[in-house]
């Protein structure tokens, strides 16, 4: 089933790859995702909870990683809800999200083995300096993240603007 691609356009336009490096990360992607069913495969056998060898019960919506591959892709460039994932392959929002967090740890692994994963956290200059070696453009994510409340009290009111609670 999947996603029905008919061009290199909407090809770009539904993941951001063109079909020559879609097919390459194609290739990729499908040994790292053969790699990984095979290790919860054995990890299964071993902890005696595997009910049927590979490739056993049903094929799901996505039976193919030339399916699986866009699907994942498409989530990660347009992020839509759940419900608006799973519809163009006809399926529920709980097999989407299923789907998704299965996949998107693959996707992961295959954009580190290609090295073309930005770094996320540099601690030192000598480390950012290593990391933009041969770059000609810096690109800083101004992102807010969630700040971690201290537990304790006093902590907290030193942190506290006092600007939800009306006090200055």
């Amino acid at each position: 089933m999947g996603l029905h691609i008919r061009d290199d356009r909407q090809m770009k336009a539904l993941t951001g790859l063109s079909q020559d490096q879609f097919d390459h990360l194609l290739s990729v992607f499908s040994a790292i995702y053969d790699s990984t069913r095979q290790k919860t495969y054995a990890a299964g056998v071993e902890a005696g909870t595997r009910r049927r060898k590979p490739g056993g019960g049903s094929k799901g919506k996505l039976p193919t990683s030339a399916e699986k591959l866009p699907f994942v892709l498409y989530d990660s460039k347009t992020y839509p809800t759940f419900d608006v994932l799973g519809t163009p392959c006809a399926m529920a929002r709980s097999k989407a999200h299923e789907n998704l967090h299965k996949l998107s740890p693959m996707l992961y692994d295959t954009l580190v083995h290609l090295d073309l994963m930005p770094y996320r956290e540099l601690s030192t200059p000598a480390a950012l300096k290593a990391a933009w070696q041969g770059g000609d453009r810096l690109l800083i994510d101004a992102t807010e993240r969630a700040d971690h409340r201290s537990q304790d009290e006093a902590q907290q009111r030193e942190h506290d603007s006092g600007k939800k609670n009306g006090i200055r």
